[in-house]
């Protein structure tokens, strides 16, 4: 019997857990599943008693996270990115393997040595972005090299999106996944790529700004938006000499010149607390962001004059549809700008009960072979089955628990810090992902 450990079980989670319970049986496995809001997970496992275990756990707790994990062979950590660390650090200690979806953080790499000489193996960037996004890339590109191809422009985005049935608000956007990394999205660091060999930087307040029109077939155009780096992949994927490589994260048409309002406000902001009480309206709170000689005007009126914008255009539209203009309270006091709107879109933005949200893909390769340049166009589409098992948590989750079973089975002969940019871990994950409706359409195109 071999046995994992499920750190947190978010919104994200409900498909890995599904998988991990599914193949237990036949696997050999007994998942224990640790999470601090503990009633949903007890629902999700509600039935399989003999083979998944809810425990309750605040994973802040040292020593009782540590001791958890000593119990188990393999660990699966879907707690928040800056509890990883922490984990990762228990694991070496504890000479455990672990599977993060999450972007390797660069205090992990020093300890890179000493989890091989452990005989470890942490697999990171396992979810869909990152995860799917670079096995899919790595497939592609590993068959163009073969071919002798010369790699010219790499470009890929992906969006966690809402199904087009279940689209009824001028936003088109509903939350299929923590809503705070939404909101901050972005923020920290200038976004960086490459495009015909010159370097571009966008910092934050003009990223909503610069966006790409990108069309899927049969679902319309979408807007891309730089992702925080894209240079340091151009290494990771072999092509460190392509003239032009990209990574984006795809909204529907419009979204992001509306949330361009809020960036240019404040209102997404985390650095300090608002002095606002709690029930001060979101009128007030906009008011607050406004310059003096604004606050004559009524709010809408001076928050369209101040950013420029038309006050019967499209932004105002969306932004009047999140009732921002009215008299509903903020709720909370003491939260920072960004906490205090995602309180209010967490409202809006909710699946219901009967929705779907729907995860989209795309990569375009340009390489020259044979003396013609051509295009490869990749389109990844998935759509949630309910609101349990999303889209979002399907494409997260699933690469995970295929991961897992190939890492406690012995398919993966690499140890210390991996990413899934390999044939031993690309090609069974990919494969696998097919036969549960999770695959790639490609379309080879001349130029």
């Amino acid at each position: 019997m071999r046995t994992i450990l499920l750190l947190g079980a978010g919104r994200s989670a409900s498909s890995l857990l599904k998988y991990l319970i599914d193949h237990a049986p036949e696997q050999e496995w007994r998942v224990t599943v640790a999470e601090r809001a503990i009633a949903h997970v007890r629902e999700l496992t509600r039935g399989h008693d003999d083979v998944a275990t809810p425990v309750e756990l605040d994973a802040t707790h040292a020593e009782a996270r540590a001791a958890l994990i000593a119990k188990h062979d393999l660990v699966i950590s879907m707690l928040p990115a800056f509890m990883h660390m922490d984990v990762l650090k228990d694991c070496l200690r504890l000479k455990k393997n672990v599977i993060t979806p999450s972007y390797v953080p660069d205090a992990l790499w020093p300890l890179d040595a000493e989890f091989r000489k452990a005989g470890l193996t942490v697999l990171n960037e396992m979810g869909v972005d990152p995860g799917i996004d670079h096995m899919s890339a790595m497939r592609i590109l590993d068959a163009l090299r073969a071919k002798g191809a010369r790699m010219e422009a790499f470009e890929s985005y992906c969006g966690g999106l809402v199904a087009p049935e279940s689209d009824d608000n001028p936003w088109g956007y509903k939350f299929s996944w923590n809503p705070r990394n939404v909101v901050l999205a972005g923020q920290g660091t200038a976004a960086r790529y490459i495009h015909d060999g010159e370097l571009k930087y966008i910092p934050y307040h003009t990223l909503y700004q610069r966006t790409t029109r990108v069309e899927l077939p049969g679902l319309g155009g979408f807007d891309g938006y730089a992702n925080r780096d894209s240079l340091k992949y151009r290494e990771i994927y072999g092509i460190s000499g392509i003239p032009t490589m990209k990574r984006g994260t795809l909204r529907k048409g419009g979204f992001c010149e509306a949330w361009d309002a809020f960036v240019q406000l404040g209102c997404t902001e985390d650095g300090y607390a608002m002095e606002l009480p709690a029930d001060a309206t979101w009128a007030e709170y906009l008011r607050s962001f406004l310059p003096e000689n604004a606050t004559g005007r009524d709010v809408r009126s001076a928050t369209a004059q101040y950013l420029g914008l038309d006050p019967e255009g499209a932004v105002m539209e969306r932004l009047d549809w999140l009732e921002l203009f009215g008299n509903g309270t903020i709720g909370k006091a003491g939260l920072t700008p960004a906490a205090t709107l995602q309180r209010l879109l967490e409202q809006k933005w909710e699946l219901g009960p009967n929705d779907k949200d729907m995860l989209v893909m795309w990569h375009r390769f340009r390489y020259a072979l044979e003396g013609r340049s051509r295009e490869i166009h990749a389109a990844l589409v998935v759509k949630g089955l309910d609101t349990t098992y999303t889209a979002m948590a399907r494409t997260v989750g699933l690469p995970m628990g295929i991961g897992a079973k190939l890492l406690l089975n012995g398919k993966i002969s690499e140890r210390g810090v991996l990413l899934p940019l390999k044939p031993e871990l690309y090609d069974p994950i990919l494969d696998e992902l097919a036969t549960l409706g999770i695959a790639f359409t490609e379309k080879v195109v001349a130029v």
